[in-house]
């Protein structure tokens, strides 16, 4: 059995019908961008996120960058951004001609550490911009506070969080939230998308503007911008998806709860982290091996899919080599062991109950005659050689 990271396909056989019909609904419309598609789904996603606005562009990128832009955040101002992200993060924050200030994680590795963000500020800084990784809540509340002292902007990354509550409340229900459509993401197109959710209804309007070039009337334009908008077809796969998002999340925790316990007491192996405040949308199921690379060849030989994410870490990465924000090897440690020794295992809505048992045998066998994981599976490093109790399960 060779079992894939993720069935990107399984999402259109299982709603083959009805994503068929709204393809075949906008192909007969004539009308490819900006109509009624788009009007729906921004309408249906805002209330899913428990927030008033909706603006589809055309990509995750270009919502992070907008949110900044709508901000008015542009050449000379900080952004203070996690050194354990996808790069497109820091892509974002440089388009705008500000300057991404990374720090490290908390210990366990979930959220910018609000200390190390307080010891970043400056009076350049405009913003805060944590990510929700992996599908679970960045502590919000810590970082709020700072921004409010600081009067700052909190721009969310929510990529990789669709359908993820914070203590109860629905990500997407802050004030400037941004998310991915990527087909692998836990609501994906057919294509490349992205959308900001806000209840700010002025940040809602300069967004409108910034992805039409600066324009709410044809040949007439307000502010100089580019184009950036999600057409009808992926409006409408979206659309089709959209029902399905909670029952594909909870398949997706049952695999990471299957994958939790049969998994736990491995030596070699450090599991994700459940905050007692968190319910997560479980986009990836990372572990943490000290010979990741070499368990990864050996669950490859089994058949047995995996990725890293994410192996450079953006302030190592060539792209900031001549950059400010570049920094040497050491330079924000916790995040380069991350880097180091993450490996996401095969995890989605669509994967089988065989399939699910199939990588727990390969990952207890391949595991076996590996380092033991520096401090432990119930502990985490820190560069200071601290240790933070690791939780597995709700507190």
């Amino acid at each position: 059995m060779t079992i894939p990271f993720l069935d990107a396909g399984a999402a259109y056989r299982e709603l083959r019908d009805d994503i068929d019909a709204a393809l075949r609904r906008v192909a007969a419309s004539g009308r490819y961008l900006l109509d009624a598609e788009l009007a729906a789904f921004e309408e249906e996603f805002a209330a899913y996120c428990a927030n008033d606005h909706c603006v589809a562009v055309g990509s995750g990128c270009d919502a992070l960058e907008l949110s900044l832009r709508a901000l008015g955040i542009g050449p000379g101002d900080e952004v203070v951004v996690p050194a354990h992200t996808f790069i497109g993060t820091w892509l974002a924050v440089s388009a705008t001609g500000a300057r991404p200030v990374a720090v490290d994680p908390t210990p366990d590795g979930l959220s910018l550490d609000p200390a190390l963000v307080e010891a970043a500020l400056t009076p350049r800084t405009r913003a805060l911009m944590p990510v929700h990784l992996h599908g679970h809540p960045a502590d919000l509340d810590p970082l709020l506070a700072i921004a409010a002292r600081h009067d700052l902007a909190v721009v969310e990354d929510a990529a990789q969080a669709h359908g993820a509550r914070y203590r109860g409340r629905r990500i997407g229900s802050g004030h400037v939230v941004a998310f991915s459509f990527y087909p692998g993401k836990n609501l994906g197109a057919m294509g490349d998308g992205g959308a900001v959710v806000t209840g700010d209804s002025g940040v809602a309007e300069r967004l409108r503007l910034l992805r039409n070039c600066g324009s709410r009337e044809k040949y007439r334009h307000e502010v100089r911008s580019t184009h950036s908008r999600l057409d009808e077809f992926q409006a409408a796969v979206l659309r089709a998806k959209l029902p399905r998002l909670d029952a594909w999340n909870a398949r997706r925790a049952r695999i990471a709860e299957r994958y939790g316990r049969a998994l736990g007491a491995l030596p070699q192996l450090a599991l994700p982290v459940t905050a007692r405040w968190a319910d997560p949308a479980w986009h990836l199921y990372v572990i943490r091996c000290a010979e990741r690379d070499e368990l990864r060849r050996r669950l490859d030989r089994a058949g047995v899919q995996t990725l890293i994410h994410y192996p450079v870490p953006p302030h190592r990465s060539p792209a900031y080599a001549d950059d400010p924000a570049g920094a040497p090897a050491g330079t924000h440690p916790l995040s380069e062991r991350l880097a180091a020794q993450s490996l996401s295992l095969p995890l989605g809505p669509h994967l089988g109950e065989d399939e699910a048992r199939a990588v727990v045998a390969a990952v207890r066998a391949t595991s076996a005659g590996l380092a033991a994981y520096p401090t432990g599976p119930a502990a985490y490093p820190t560069p200071d050689g601290q240790r933070f109790p690791l939780v597995t399960e709700k507190r």
